[in-house]
């Protein structure tokens, strides 16, 4: 059974230093967990588009990374980060603006903020197992009402998982980032757990499952 227990970096303040080091953690940890190679190669089977957000997108660096290695096949997409804080840097977005892609942060309530934009492909990294069921459920619903294409790149809830997550000071995680690696796991998911959430009448095609090393992913195409 999933358990979900809040994690300390949404508390924190955006400059707080334990906040800006667990930030710095988590590129890492992403790297470790391949997320930016399994998300892009999951995008890559979507058409291509032209406004895609990603929700709770933080401060944007994981998209940037997922854009790098689509942009030789993906030109001038848009990118949306949706998030409870305005944490993307300028240097960010130029960055993004060198892909000849674009960048910008929409600050709010994911519930509130993706009915107003309608992207073509939606994405989530280590975002959807902050939710219960019944918030999940609602994003689902949404997602299916305001875009062609989702992709999330989850925790894979499992023992092995769990041992990698208490491992996590060996890359010099901070004590933030140490507890909620440990958080993230047992929130995660596995089997068919968010397909089972996924609204039934929708005619989308979903595909769920585990992907080596730590991560359980979620895609979802319109038919």
């Amino acid at each position: 059974m999933r358990a979900l227990t809040p994690e300390i970096l949404d508390f924190l303040a955006p400059d707080d230093p334990r906040a800006v080091r667990s930030r710095r953690d988590l590129a890492r940890i992403n790297w470790v967990m391949r997320q930016g190679t399994i998300m892009a190669r999951a995008l890559a089977l979507c058409s291509p588009p032209k406004l895609m957000a990603d929700l709770g997108g933080g401060d944007g660096r994981f998209m940037l990374g997922v854009a790098r290695r689509l942009a030789k096949h993906w030109s001038g997409v848009h990118v949306i980060i949706l998030d409870r804080q305005n944490i993307v840097a300028k240097e960010t977005l130029a960055d993004f603006a060198l892909l000849g892609w674009s960048c910008e942060s929409l600050q709010g309530d994911i519930f509130e903020s993706l009915p107003r934009i309608e992207p073509d492909i939606l994405t989530a990294n280590l975002f959807l197992h902050h939710l219960d069921d019944a918030a999940l459920e609602r994003l689902l619903a949404l997602v299916t009402s305001h875009s062609r294409c989702f992709v999330a790149c989850e925790p894979h809830r499992s023992a092995f998982a769990l041992l990698g997550a208490r491992l996590v000071f060996a890359l010099g995680a901070n004590d933030v980032t140490r507890h909620d690696a440990v958080a993230s796991v047992k929130g995660g998911f596995r089997d068919l757990e968010l397909s089972m959430l996924w609204p039934k009448q929708s005619a989308w095609i979903c595909q769920e499952g585990p992907v080596f090393p730590f991560t359980q992913l979620f895609s979802a195409r319109a038919l």
